[in-house]
């Protein structure tokens, strides 16, 4: 059985970009939306939603056009990230 839709992997670091596969189902798998879909060899991989065509793209995607690797809101959390980092390294050096 098919369900007829397909889906466009669109993340551009993802290996499989633009290839398309046969949408099995959508759903939530562990809290987040993502698609099953059938592989070339069979097996039933799943996706974040959001790294393909059947997710529209954030405002921020849109405005940014593919200019811009990166969103804000990442850098930022990626910034708390390395100073927690930074601040563990140094208490275990005292």
């Amino acid at each position: 059985m098919t369900t007829g839709l397909t889906v466009r992997i669109t993340h551009p670091f993802h290996p499989l970009k633009d290839q398309t596969f046969e949408v099995i189902s959508r759903s939530l798998h562990w809290g987040e939306d993502r698609v099953i879909y059938r592989a070339a060899d069979g097996t039933l991989p799943t996706i974040a939603a959001a790294m393909t065509d059947m997710e529209r793209p954030d405002t921020f995607r849109r405005v940014a056009a593919g200019r811009a690797a990166f969103r804000t809101a990442d850098l930022l959390d990626l910034l708390a990230l390395l100073e927690r980092i930074s601040a563990a390294v140094e208490v275990d050096d005292a």
